[in-house]
């Protein structure tokens, strides 16, 4: 019977080698993450900060072009403050009701000394297109020499005449006419 059993444990032996065979030990699945990934070049490092670095000047300069965006939306918001002048007919004169006007615009070219403005000379429809050319160019320059008088600085206002080619109002009617015989002011970068 010895040798019965000494089969039997040598038979058992060898299924139970073969078991631990075929299915392994138990394998670590805990993987360090950190050995698998390549390390970092530092040409890929600098690479990377470069990147960055200009994503970070870029919303820098953004940031300033909204900010004068803005800034010219406010300028140009007061500028509303900068009224226009009428005239009489067939006359570059400044009225006695367009010297208060023209204070006060002086007054606003005063508190904003960086902007500058252009004079705009226009006229009614009558007349022909060269002397209103030319008597929209005297509006002008009367309203800059009016300007220059109460302290603003001639270098910071340009003049421009459209004549009769820019109406205010499309009519041909007397009141018209007086919306169109004016001079106007536009801030200018």
């Amino acid at each position: 019977m010895d040798l019965k059993k000494s089969k039997l444990l040598l038979a058992f032996l060898v299924v139970a080698a073969l078991s631990l065979a075929l299915w392994g030990c138990p394998k670590n699945t805990e993987v360090d993450l950190l050995q698998d990934e390549p390390t970092q070049s530092a040409a890929e490092a600098e690479a990377v900060k470069q990147a960055e670095e200009r994503k970070a000047v870029e919303a820098a300069a953004r940031k300033q072009r909204e900010e004068e965006e803005a800034a010219r939306e406010r300028s140009a918001k007061e500028a509303e403050g900068l009224q226009p002048v009428h005239f009489d007919f067939d006359s570059a004169d400044i009225r006695e009701d367009a010297k208060s006007i023209l204070t006060t615009n002086a007054e606003w070219l005063r508190s904003h000394p960086a902007e500058k403005v252009r004079i705009e000379g226009n006229c009614d429809e009558r007349g022909t297109a060269e002397y209103n050319q030319v008597l929209g160019q005297r509006r002008a320059r009367n309203a800059k020499k009016y300007l220059t008088d109460l302290g603003v600085s001639p270098a910071r206002m340009s003049l421009l005449s459209y004549g009769k080619e820019k109406p205010a109002c499309p009519e041909s009617t007397e009141e018209c006419w007086q919306k169109n015989r004016r001079d106007d002011f536009v801030v200018v970068e």
